[in-house]
């Protein structure tokens, strides 16, 4: 577990929970109704509580003073069509509630999962989002993250936005 003061008031903590701690499926019930208010409907991205587990991927949640209000994680992807490659790690539901936005805990959740699917090996964040969604599309320009062929469910919608980034443990 990791600690530190939050930008405001109050401690963060992150913690990796799995997906299919409560607070984790909590949370993504509620990305799910972001998704809804801004796409009009829900993400039809299969997920299961495996693809989470190490080595295969990570869930983590922050929390701040005991509450849980952010979260994300990642899965491992192998080479497939449309641009992947062995060592690829999607990012999926990334999410902060609405009362804990701009404490700088989404850049926080990113660079931890970074580091983590680093040290686990994979050389690269993949990740889909969208046009409804500009505030995590410059989160991720801000992190380095550029446009990569799209990918998943969703490659052809035009509000599909499929961004990467390259990594090393050294570099995270």
């Amino acid at each position: 577990m990791e600690s530190s003061a939050a930008r405001d008031t109050g401690t963060v903590e992150f913690r990796v929970t799995g997906y299919g701690h409560p607070d984790a499926q909590a949370l993504s019930a509620e990305v799910q109704q972001e998704y809804v208010r801004r796409y009009g409907e829900p993400d039809d991205t299969v997920l299961h509580s495996a693809d989470f587990e190490a080595p295969a991927g990570l869930f983590l949640i922050a929390y701040l003073d005991g509450r849980p209000v952010a979260c994300g994680g990642w899965r491992a992807k192998q080479a497939g069509p449309y641009g992947l490659r062995d060592g690829d790690a999607e990012l999926k539901r990334m999410f902060v509630v609405p009362a804990a936005r701009g404490r700088g805990l989404a850049r926080g959740v990113l660079r931890r999962l970074e580091q983590t699917a680093a040290e686990a090996g994979r050389t690269r964040f993949i990740l889909e989002t969208g046009t409804e969604q500009p505030e995590a599309v410059a989160l991720y320009g801000s992190e380095g993250y550029t446009a990569i062929q799209k990918f998943g469910i969703y490659r052809d919608h035009p509000e599909c936005i499929c961004l990467g980034k390259g990594f090393t443990a050294a570099s995270v």
